[in-house]
């Protein structure tokens, strides 16, 4: 009986040391949640996040929720449930998925809201850039071509809290010549999901409403700039009219050095992927990454209702228009010089870097 203890126990040890030894292996898991594909930003971020993951040896699980907030917060207590050692969230409703972040805590998950805040003292990290330079950028962009007359203002959409930011920056650089009566505001709407089909249609309406009697569009991201430009082109006043964008996209980026949309928002996505990836493997290991500051909820929604902090880093943001777009585009590799410049003379383009 006495030699059957010993063989049962050494049994055992051998079992415990075996699942300690495939624990130690088994890869840290992360969870990428994104709120919609339809971006054109984000399907690039979803793929660049998981081969970066991949790199340094984590498992990385992809969930994309079509723009319903209530789907995204199941996919994210799903990610829970197998396990995930920390999530990247890109909130459709950074207020819904509050829910399903102070879940993810309770479990012991990490969350880290990735350019989009969600309204929870749970979170890990916010990581964005400074979205409130990302409007008074779009703004000085429309005021370089054009300080008076008739404005549009084109909202993003109300679920995501960047907008509010966005607007309250633009609102820094144009409410002194409101005051002033220097600018008319004549229209002023926000965009739901970022749609540029939504975004088409409201400047159809606007533009009737008015009489087509407008002098600029600030517009809060490329999407739904582009968007307006179709009902201002079907007018005749795409390229007389500036206009905003952000994100730098390709067909924005087309359509700036095209001579019809003013100016883009650069956000080099290129760093804030890699910063997401290096937090999500540190939080993963209980370390705390460095560089965090925090912030309080009201001061980033710029709703006093709301209490606690989150910690935040930032990154910088540059204007782009016609005169900088090769240097800064172009040259760094951010967009494809044949996408841009595809549709231009062969004898206008700038030579390929």
């Amino acid at each position: 009986m006495k030699k059957l203890n010993i063989t049962l126990l050494t049994i055992a040890l051998f079992v415990v040391l075996s699942f300690s030894a495939f624990a130690a292996d088994a890869p840290i898991k992360i969870g990428l949640s994104f709120s919609d594909f339809a971006t054109e930003r984000w399907p690039v971020e979803a793929a660049l996040m998981t081969d970066l993951g991949r790199e340094v040896g984590a498992q990385v699980i992809v969930q994309v929720a079509n723009h319903d907030a209530k789907l995204q917060n199941d996919q994210i207590e799903n990610m829970v449930l197998q396990g995930v050692d920390v999530i990247i969230i890109v909130a459709e409703d950074g207020a819904a998925a509050a829910t399903a972040v102070d879940q993810a805590a309770e479990a012991g998950i990490p969350c880290i809201a990735y350019d989009r805040l969600i309204k929870s003292p749970n979170l890990a990290a916010y990581i964005s850039f400074d979205n409130v330079e990302v409007g008074r950028t779009q703004a000085r962009g429309v005021l370089n071509v054009k300080d008076s007359g008739k404005f549009v203002l084109l909202g993003g959409s109300p679920t995501d809290n960047n907008a509010i930011l966005f607007r309250q920056g633009q609102m820094e650089m144009l409410q002194p010549l409101i005051d002033s009566g220097q600018i008319e505001v004549v229209a002023d709407q926000w965009v739901t999901n970022w749609d540029p089909a939504e975004a088409l249609k409201m400047m159809e309406n606007i533009l009737t409403a008015i009489n087509n009697e407008v002098d600029a569009v600030v517009a809060s991201n490329d999407g739904t700039a582009l968007g307006a430009l179709q009902a201002m082109k079907a007018q005749g006043l795409a390229g007389k009219v500036p206009i905003s964008g952000q994100d730098a996209t390709w067909a924005g980026c087309k359509s700036i050095v095209e001579g019809e949309l003013t100016m883009s928002v650069y956000k080099d996505v290129r760093l804030l992927s890699p910063m997401a990836i290096d937090m999500a493997m540190q939080f993963a290991k209980g370390e705390t990454p460095e560089g965090l500051e925090d912030f309080t909820l009201a001061e980033l929604t710029l709703d006093d209702k709301l209490t606690g902090t989150a910690p935040c880093k930032f990154l910088k943001v540059f204007g782009v228009d016609k005169d900088n777009v090769y240097e800064l585009i172009i040259k760094s590799g951010f967009q494809e010089y044949d996408n841009v410049y595809k549709d231009v003379p062969e004898k206008d383009r700038p030579p390929r870097p």
